[in-house]
């Protein structure tokens, strides 16, 4: 079942970083450059999912989100079997360090999102 519940969050991550990238390309075609355009709309997204986020907070998430996008696009060459299990290792350890930056409060609902995105389409809970 954990095995389950880390594939979907693997799959929704992956989406999210190509939207990122490609929010990323159209800003720079737009002109607006754009190494943290991308990354920005990563952090207000988990913002909206956890509550207020400090700078340092935001600082330290968007070096592993970095990180993380760097490995990912270290993987293309890689074979489809190599690329998903790396990328579940990815996964997982950038779950595990972004979970370690935030607030006990804030990890719950992580957690909470995670757990939504695998039964329900990430669609939000009342707040």
């Amino acid at each position: 079942m954990n095995l389950r519940k880390l594939l979907v969050l693997a799959v929704a991550l992956a989406a999210m970083f190509s939207t990122t990238t490609l929010l990323q390309a159209q800003d720079e075609k737009k002109g607006r450059g754009g190494r943290g355009g991308g990354m920005m709309m990563t952090v207000e997204r988990l913002e909206e999912a956890v509550g207020k986020l400090s700078a340092e907070q935001k600082t330290k998430i968007e070096a592993i989100l970095a990180k993380v996008r760097e490995q990912m696009q270290g993987l293309q060459n890689a074979s489809q079997e190599d690329r998903q299990a790396k990328m579940r290792e990815i996964m997982q350890s950038s779950r595990t360090e972004i979970r370690a930056v935030l607030t006990p409060e804030q990890a719950k609902k992580y957690d909470e999102m995670a757990q939504g995105r695998g039964q329900g389409g990430g669609k939000k809970k009342n707040q």
